[in-house]
């Protein structure tokens, strides 16, 4: 992997100070920089690729107190996501304590390499948090190289950039053995989004790990992938009851995704959880509320965001932790959408 460029790299090539290179390209008028000199650092900055962070200029000029929450997705499966307020709830009580503003942005699949460079570049943000991460993300490596603070709420494999997640993995299975301890043996599972994301693929996985120890066979054709909304539980859920395969129980990784899930099963007069088991994921608010509530597996959202805004804090201070990735627990919360097979 190359190294990130700095400052230092610049000042080296253009054969200048530190200082005067944070002079030059942070603007500030207040010092004299001979025209030839300013030039020798714009010509080395431009051949090494190097843009400034927004928190060098704020040291600079005291100009810039904004973080940046980029969420990978398209804008409207932002307005239905009612995990997102969790999200900015954690994120805005925080920033207000510490008289910091919030820049919201949404960057669409197949648009991250370009936008992620225009965020950088822009100077509008002294680092960056980025939300709903995707395994084929081709703008992480360019955020790796660059010298803007960035955390990742996700996990991603074999990155350098810091995170704070759950473990997606574990608390699937703990609620795919929920199902199993309850003697159901024939499981379909409905993922949270598209594969590509790392959270559905490790919920996925999860759901493997747990059938793989109880000695049940994976069958790939009780696996539909939703896509983030209601509607797309309710149609693959559908998809799953028209396919005529058996199965007592499902498995959505995603509350969100199992309420469009509920409506397909009433609208085919199947009972929950008489007829079917359901476990969710994530325990937004109105999964107590539904009937019946929800069993699912609670989700950190608020302390997702402190613990994001903290350590994107320590990173703007050029303190690096060894850990790179924070993983915080999760719960299974038992109500009435599940039920016992056994006796």
């Amino acid at each position: 992997m190359n190294k990130r460029i700095t400052s230092q790299d610049v000042a080296n090539l253009a054969g200048v100070s530190r200082t005067t290179v944070s002079f030059v390209l942070n603007n500030e008028e207040r010092f004299a920089i001979r025209p030839e000199t300013a030039e020798k650092v714009r010509a080395a900055a431009k051949q090494l690729g190097y843009y400034p962070n927004a928190s060098a200029r704020a040291l600079a000029s005291n100009q810039t107190k904004n973080i940046g929450l980029i969420i990978s997705r398209a804008p409207q499966y932002i307005a239905t996501d009612p995990f997102l307020p969790q999200i900015l709830g954690g994120l805005l009580d925080i920033l207000k304590e510490n008289s910091l503003g919030l820049l919201l942005e949404w960057v669409e699949p197949g648009q991250q390499l370009e936008s992620y460079l225009e965020l950088t570049r822009a100077h509008h943000i002294d680092g960056m948090i980025l939300m709903t991460p995707r395994l084929d993300d081709p703008g992480l490596k360019t955020l790796e190289e660059t010298d803007i603070p960035v955390v990742v709420m996700g996990y991603i494999p074999g990155s350098t950039l810091h995170s704070v997640d759950v473990d997606n993995l574990s608390a699937a299975e703990t609620a795919v053995c929920h199902l199993i301890e309850l003697g159901h043996t024939k499981i379909a599972c409905i993922t949270n989004a598209a594969l590509p994301y790392t959270s559905a693929s490790q919920r996925l996985d999860g759901y493997k790990i747990a059938l793989q120890k109880a000695g049940i066979t994976y069958n790939p054709q009780l696996v539909r992938e939703a896509d983030f909304d209601a509607q797309s539980g309710y149609t693959q859920m559908r998809s799953l009851l028209e396919s005529n395969l058996d199965f007592s129980a499902v498995f959505v990784a995603s509350d969100n995704v199992a309420l469009g899930a509920y409506s397909a099963l009433s609208e085919a007069g199947l009972s929950i959880p008489d007829d079917i088991s359901v476990v969710g994921f994530d325990d937004i608010p109105l999964a107590s509320f539904i009937q019946p509530a929800l069993t699912t597996i609670s989700m950190p959202g608020h302390e997702i965001a402190v613990q994001s805004y903290q350590l994107l804090m320590q990173l703007m201070r050029r303190d690096f932790p060894l850990e790179r990735a924070v993983s915080l627990p999760t719960d299974l919360i038992v109500r009435q959408s599940t039920r016992s097979l056994i006796g």
